[in-house]
């Protein structure tokens, strides 16, 4: 799955370790989610949906 993790974060000026710690999670998280290296849970995808107020459609997307 590809998403556009990476770019809404800097949109926000925010550093990996604020998003995570916003979310609850580890800053390797954010890193493997931003790579996609790492697809989050159904719960972490609409934590990271309703922080940024997108639909997780959005953010998230098949190759």
């Amino acid at each position: 799955m590809k998403n556009n993790v990476k770019e809404l974060r800097k949109n926000k000026n925010l550093r990996q370790e604020d998003l995570a710690e916003i979310l609850g999670v580890t800053r390797q998280t954010i890193i493997a989610i931003e790579n996609n290296k790492y697809d989050p849970t159904l719960e972490l995808a609409m934590k990271i949906s309703e922080y940024f107020g997108l639909n997780v459609n959005e953010i998230f997307r098949l190759k």
